[in-house]
């Protein structure tokens, strides 16, 4: 389907990945009345898992760059949810991004905004949430980040 929010993704030379499959006993999402509740989505490329420790080995700006890829995966999963349609998307009410990082590292919500500005990119006043950003000591698989999401649409 072509729409408005793939015409902007086009625009932006954005392609997003296929909605990822779950990696346990659990579903990619679950629908409650308009809202879609997204599991998180953990860093991953073209190349495979973006890995790393924020403060140790990767840097704010690559912790960032593996957020927005948490991002593409997020818009997959609400693309997936309405049916193939994001132009069903309402907004984006709640982000909850996770970033394996030192316990000394303070720029979390740095590193999530590399979601947060993709999804206002592609989105715009649609894309604006509210948001936590927290550390946690080690992440599935050994990813950088792992965000969660929840959509309302229509």
């Amino acid at each position: 389907m072509t729409g408005k929010i793939d015409a902007r993704l086009a625009e932006l030379g954005v392609t997003l990945p296929d909605a990822p499959a779950p990696a346990a006993n659990y579903v990619p999402f679950v629908q409650v009345g308009d809202l879609v509740f997204v599991s998180g989505q953990i860093s991953q490329g073209p190349d495979g898992l973006i890995k790393g420790k924020l403060g140790a080995d990767l840097a704010v700006d690559a912790g960032a760059a593996a957020a927005k890829r948490c991002g593409m995966s997020l818009l997959a999963q609400a693309r997936a949810a309405c049916g193939g349609d994001l132009d069903r998307v309402v907004r984006v009410v709640k982000l909850t991004g996770f970033v394996n990082s030192t316990a000394d590292f303070t720029d979390q919500p740095k590193v999530i905004n590399g979601c947060s500005d993709f999804l206002v990119e592609v989105l715009g006043d649609a894309g604006r949430h509210s948001r936590s950003a927290v550390s946690a000591p080690s992440l599935p698989l050994g990813v950088a980040v792992e965000i969660e999401a929840i959509f309302q649409v229509k």
